[in-house]
């Protein structure tokens, strides 16, 4: 039985290569954040791994003698060759997220650390929703145009599902402004996030449905000063290759001191 893709692969190699160095802002943004945590690591990493479709500059940017690879479905990667893996804003475009997660483990040697960084499941709901309406009303029919991206919650779970020690999910929120709609989706291009999607639209959007959801993305959602705002949530991922010298989580009914008395409250038991 063949597992659905969520991405064709060779659209997403076309799109990226029309990427421009001035639309990767977002990507800035989250090597500023991915500099932030490793500095509160207190740990000097030999032989890091970078993944993604902007690995050298992300080494660059992180100062760090990095080994650069893209994110294929099958990294080329060496079992235990690394203490630190990144997987760089691209796991939103593997059509198998845990796959590339345990693929990356499998790269750490035990106690190394694996950082990853991706779009969040509230990026562009904004234009989702626009699209989603003005082809609804105008063809009768809908087709996927924007990444299905996975919550938080959900993305923390895939940590432990790849088998990391001490996984931690959280996000940042960052909302852009563009002078009209259609700027939006030049940017997303410029940035090499146009569609590349599998079961996407094979041929042109009509002009119609285009303009339509410019004008309702505009009615919905423009501010004041009649720009639009699209938000895109960047989720950091956290986890460790298992090592036993690593904090272990006590067996439960092992306590010896209760949280009652380390609290200085009354404890009042619960009817059966």
């Amino acid at each position: 039985m063949t597992t659905p893709r969520l991405t064709d692969r060779q659209a997403l190699i076309r799109n990226r290569a029309r990427t421009r160095d001035d639309a990767l802002f977002l990507h800035d943004a989250a090597i500023e954040e991915t500099e932030a945590r490793l500095a509160m690591v207190k740990r000097t990493f030999t032989a890091p791994l970078i993944v993604g479709p902007q690995a050298e500059r992300w080494a660059a940017a992180l100062g760090l003698q990095a080994r650069c690879i893209a994110d294929d479905e099958v990294l080329d990667v060496v079992e235990g060759a690394h203490d630190l893996v990144i997987h760089a804003m691209a796991l939103h475009w593997a059509s198998d997220p845990v796959g590339q997660i345990i693929q990356s483990r499998r790269a750490l040697r035990p106690d190394g650390l694996f950082l990853a960084t991706l779009f969040g499941g509230q990026t562009l709901h904004e234009l989702r929703a626009a699209l989603a309406a003005a082809e609804t009303e105008i063809t009768a029919g809908l087709s996927p145009r924007v990444a299905p991206m996975a919550e938080i919650r959900d993305l923390g779970g895939l940590l432990q599902r790849a088998g990391l020690a001490l996984p931690v999910a959280d996000c940042d929120r960052l909302t852009v402004t563009y002078a009209t709609p259609l700027h939006l989706m030049r940017e997303l291009r410029a940035m090499g996030e146009g569609n590349a999607l599998d079961h996407r639209l094979r041929r042109p959007t009509r002009r119609a449905v285009l303009t339509r959801a410019a004008e309702i993305y505009t009615e919905r959602f423009a501010l004041p000063d009649g720009r639009v705002p699209a938000t895109f949530e960047i989720v950091h991922l956290s986890g460790w290759a298992p090592d036993a010298s690593q904090p272990q989580p006590l067996r439960p009914g092992s306590a010896t001191h209760r949280l009652a008395d380390a609290l200085g409250a009354a404890e009042t038991p619960l009817k059966d």
